[in-house]
């Protein structure tokens, strides 16, 4: 029996005691984790399509370990410019193990809690101010902050790093593997205005994690 699964925003066939490499999950090693984003299920050659994902199905893995991949030189460069920029990036992931796979009986907390997210943002009294320039947050997960009601840096640097993941993960699997460690800190020196001082963290700051 196989499945394909969406783990942290990308597709992967897996199958019981698989070990695969998936962008940097929130959890500790050791720690049980979940996914029920199957987009396919074959069981002895009965196979199973889901549109796009299959209702109750489930696949469920343990976090073995967190890891940095091989490096990966970014180099850009604009003509007649005298513009170059080099850098290093080294990805963050998880090693898991695929402990079981289930057609049915999937819990669906992350589905049914994105609903009462939007439903709940409240109106907004103020200008909401740019998420986007929190190392790490692009729009699509500064969309999901502002739906659950956090749309100003004082309010992220008011929330727990690790409810800003969970908003992010409700929103959409493909945001789940955003590390949030460092945002309430980041927020916390936009909303006092130390604009320098931000610059300062984020140039430290490699995936979201402070070096």
């Amino acid at each position: 029996m196989y499945a394909i699964v969406e783990i942290a925003g990308q597709q992967f066939k897996v199958a019981k005691d698989q070990k695969v490499y998936v962008h940097r999950l929130q959890g500790e090693a050791g720690s049980e984790v979940t996914f029920d984003n199957v987009l396919l299920l074959d069981d002895n050659g009965s196979v199973s399509i889901g549109a796009p994902a299959i209702e109750g199905a489930a696949v469920t893995a343990k976090i073995l370990s967190h890891l940095k991949g091989d490096k990966v030189i970014v180099f850009k460069k604009k003509r007649r410019k005298g513009y170059k920029k080099k850098n290093g990036h080294r990805q963050y992931l998880s090693e898991i193990q695929i402990e079981s796979i289930a057609s049915s009986g999937a819990k669906k907390v992350a589905k049914k809690e994105a609903a009462p997210a939007k439903a709940a943002a409240p109106k907004k009294a103020n200008k909401a101010d740019d998420l986007k320039k929190i190392e790490g947050a692009g729009p699509k997960a500064a969309e999901a902050l502002t739906n659950a009601g956090i749309d100003t840096f004082e309010k992220v640097a008011n929330t727990d790093a690790a409810k800003l993941s969970e908003i992010l993960t409700a929103a959409s699997s493909r945001l789940s593997h955003i590390v949030t460690t460092t945002w309430p800190k980041q927020a916390r020196l936009a909303a006092d205005g130390k604009w320098d001082e931000l610059k300062v963290l984020q140039d430290r700051l490699d995936g979201g994690i402070e070096r």
